[in-house]
């Protein structure tokens, strides 16, 4: 199969789930489940990735792998337990951890992997799980994931078709700007989509200005994790997604975009 056949069937198989997952979520949070599952396989993946790079490094995988799904089911804690409160636990857990693993030379290496990997794929991801639990986070939530998809695949399209200019070559050279502006069309249009299907409280302008920062932070999410995989000499984090690569791979656009939403509705409804 193609890359774009692989692509086509994973968008076949994942999206339907993840669209019951994120209407269905309740009385069970579905979609808490599956985020924590979801990153819990990125973070292994991440500490694969540096381990197979830096044989010195470490990583506290089973804390890490508890710590992470500690930092996705926080939303649903009470207020006393807070995302801080779970993750500087954590970090305090693991430091001590330090003291009883044999190889001191480079076990303060092995505890920054660790919390680097932990804060991208826990922590950031958690707010996924505190959109969702918003009034109306249900409807916030399709739109931070649906527009971050459509500038993704726009993207791809557009810049396979008619990149020239590369966007930035020294990260990730098949990138290119037709390809960026491309996105952020993608993303406007389908955030004017989603506004007007769930008749969400955004003034149209403010929707288009939503849906282009939704496009523009969810790339650059994509050139951050382009980075961190060019420290660590890898293509891919892994096969887990055809046509993706790894769980990890996928996360990229995605922690930025549900953030961006986060705090809007935060700062401007909730």
């Amino acid at each position: 199969m193609t890359n774009l056949q692989q692509r086509l069937l994973s968008a076949l198989i994942f999206i339907p789930i993840l669209i019951l997952v994120i209407w269905f979520d309740q009385p069970i949070s579905w979609l808490t489940l599956g985020a924590t599952i979801w990153a819990i396989i990125a973070l292994v993946e991440f500490f694969k990735l540096v381990k197979n790079y830096d044989k010195r490094v470490e990583p506290l995988t089973f804390i890490g792998i508890v710590w992470a799904a500690a930092l996705l089911c926080g939303p649903h804690f009470p207020s006393y337990i807070s995302q801080l409160t779970i993750f500087t636990g954590g970090a305090i857990i693991t430091l001590i951890w330090l003291i009883f693993k044999k190889n001191k030379e480079s076990a303060f290496l092995s505890w920054a992997w660790t919390i680097a990997g932990v804060t991208y794929t826990g922590l950031l991801l958690s707010y996924l799980i505190a959109l969702r639990l918003l009034p109306d986070g249900r409807d916030w939530v399709f739109l931070a994931l649906f527009a971050t998809f459509a500038s993704d695949s726009m993207a791809y399209f557009i810049g396979s078709l008619l990149g020239k200019r590369r966007l930035a070559p020294s990260i990730s050279p098949s990138k290119t700007w037709e390809g960026a502006i491309g996105g952020v069309l993608g993303g406007v249009a389908i955030s004017l989509l989603v506004v007007f299907f769930f008749d969400l409280p955004v003034s149209w302008p403010v929707t288009i200005i939503l849906g282009a920062l939704i496009s523009i932070v969810g790339q650059s999410g994509d050139l951050v994790e382009s980075i961190f995989k060019r420290n660590v000499s890898a293509k891919d984090s892994g096969r887990t997604v055809p046509g993706h690569g790894g769980c990890l791979d996928r996360m990229d656009s995605v922690v930025f975009a549900v953030i961006l939403v986060y705090f809007y509705v935060k700062l401007t409804i909730a």
